[in-house]
């Protein structure tokens, strides 16, 4: 996304993600990526499109953002900001190196950290679990 805006990117971004994986039938947007021409096009490629209009949105538009679909899937686009509020936590807030390339190499770091972070997580539990059923067998 160097140099370009959300809404531009949005059709872009969609269109090769279902070639990747053509089952993709629903995606949530943050209201920056709403245009006009985004949400028509988007609506031809999938079956949901959670892209809530920028300012207040007009009667009919409502009354869409209101249904239940539409709000189901837009509790699903919390997890999403979770994942990325997961990233700043582990070192993403702030970007010390310079320049894109430092930039895009303190990303890819970070995503790794995380996931290290998840496996721990996981790998703790299983342990755990472990523990319990060995107590569980000697008692």
């Amino acid at each position: 996304m160097v140099n370009q805006t959300d809404e531009a990117v949005a059709l872009p971004m969609i269109e090769e993600t279902q070639e990747r994986f053509p089952q993709l039938k629903q995606c949530s947007f943050d209201t920056g990526f709403h245009s006009l021409d985004n949400q028509s096009k988007l609506r031809a490629l999938l079956d949901m499109v959670v892209l809530p209009v920028k300012g207040r949105p007009g009667p009919q538009q409502a009354a869409f953002e209101a249904s239940d679909e539409f709000v189901a899937a837009r509790r699903k686009h919390a997890a999403v900001e979770s994942a990325i509020n997961a990233l700043e936590v582990h070192g993403l807030d702030r970007c010390p190196d310079h320049g894109l390339h430092g930039f895009k190499r303190y990303v890819a770091l970070a995503v790794v950290a995380r996931n290290i972070q998840i496996l721990g997580v996981r790998l703790q539990k299983k342990e755990v679990e472990a523990h319990k059923r060995r107590q569980k067998k000697a008692a």
